[in-house]
């Protein structure tokens, strides 16, 4: 449990429940799983509870009729309302959409964005622990709260908490974010181009709006760690041309399907509520046709048609003469492919802006938010080129 409460942050997101009894639903800055899917994010001491409360109602308000505030919509976590247990009737719980619930092995990002860690009201003694504990804040506009990325090569997930993101500098920022996107194999660069579009979208919407000013607020990022492989059959194998195949060997990858523990909130019969505590978050596939296999020169193609999606993809391996002078087909069909797209097509992110219990009424810009976007984007960007 040690290593849980160090990723106070990220684990606030990735639906950790720490310090819980079975039967007790109370947890230290937990977020709980509803029957229903949604998340449970429990109010916090007021002001910022009710501020934060405040903002979703009027965002989410039924009569609204701001444009600004209904396109804000797409980029949020939907909001079901308020809940309270009912052995705890003064708890209260903001009712949020599960982001990751989609996903089978969901990778998480949790990036605070803007100049300021703290609000317009924030006392001396916050400004200075806040400026102290996240320095570059004011210089690049964003921070990495924390991390936890699915290595396909082997099969578990690499944690970093607020200490890491603490550590980053100007120059080692770029690297330390790429961590993030890479998947143990390979760099994922169709989920860094989707993030980016993600990001620009958001941006666009804070250029246009003098509404409201966010502090202490961020971007969550999600996407699929794993990859659908699928079979070469020989009934699906036609060749496409027929080249001089050099030495080299089958390659391939394996089929990924697992399922993960996640925290449940079971309704028993009493009205009583219980949490189990897991380190995954969803059981929904999302398929990602994303290549990670290293690439070889001199290929032999092959068309692998899917039946499930009536779509013919190309992929490729490497074939040794000894296999084609023996029976290569017996082979061919132990050999696993990952399914090339489009990034649009393979790339299932979101981003999201969550946390909102310093949002306050402006009539300008918010150049801290905005600044931070834009240098967010600058790193994405270079990790994309290089």
């Amino acid at each position: 449990m040690g290593g849980e409460h160090e990723l106070e942050k990220i684990d606030h997101h990735l639906t950790v429940l720490r310090g819980s009894k079975k039967g007790s639903i109370k947890g230290h800055n937990g977020i709980l799983q509803h029957p229903d899917g949604t998340v449970l994010k429990q109010l916090q001491p007021p002001p910022r509870g009710p501020r934060e409360q405040e903002f979703y109602n009027k965002v989410y308000d039924s009569d609204c009729c701001d444009r600004i505030l209904l396109e804000l919509r797409e980029y949020l976590p939907k909001y079901f309302g308020v809940w309270s247990p009912p052995t705890a009737p003064n708890d209260t719980y903001l009712k949020l959409e599960d982001v990751t619930r989609k996903f089978n092995k969901p990778c998480i990002m949790d990036v605070k964005i803007g100049q300021k860690s703290y609000d317009p009201y924030a006392s001396a003694e916050k400004i200075q622990q806040q400026v102290s504990k996240y320095p570059l804040m004011e210089e690049i506009g964003f921070l990495v709260l924390g991390m936890r990325v699915y290595h396909v090569s082997s099969d578990s997930y690499e944690t970093q908490n607020q200490h890491y993101g603490r550590s980053l500098t100007k120059e080692t920022v770029k690297d330390g974010i790429s961590k993030f996107f890479h998947s143990g194999y390979c760099l994922r660069k169709d989920v860094v181009a989707a993030s980016i579009q993600k990001v620009e979208k958001i941006l666009e919407w804070f250029e246009g709006q003098t509404q409201l000013n966010f502090y202490a607020s961020s971007l969550l990022f999600v996407y699929e760690g794993s990859c659908q492989a699928t079979t070469v059959r020989l009934s699906d194998v036609t060749l496409a041309e027929k080249r001089r195949v050099p030495k080299g060997l089958l390659s391939g990858g394996d089929v990924l399907e697992y399922n993960n523990n996640i925290h449940v909130i079971n309704s028993t019969e009493n009205g009583k509520i219980e949490a189990s505590v897991g380190k995954g978050l969803s059981k929904f596939y999302a398929l990602h046709k994303k290549s990670c296999s290293k690439r070889h020169h001199s290929q032999l193609s092959l068309k692998v048609e899917d039946s499930e999606q009536d779509n013919v993809w190309k992929s490729s391996t490497c074939i040794t003469q000894e296999h084609l002078n023996g029976n290569v087909l017996p082979q061919l069909e132990k050999v696993f492919y990952h399914m090339p797209a489009e990034p649009k097509e393979s790339a299932k992110v979101e981003v999201r802006m969550i946390d909102f219990a310093h949002v306050f009424p402006s009539n300008t810009k918010d150049e801290g938010y905005i600044y931070g976007l834009k240098n967010l984007i600058t790193v994405l960007q270079n990790i994309l080129d290089n």
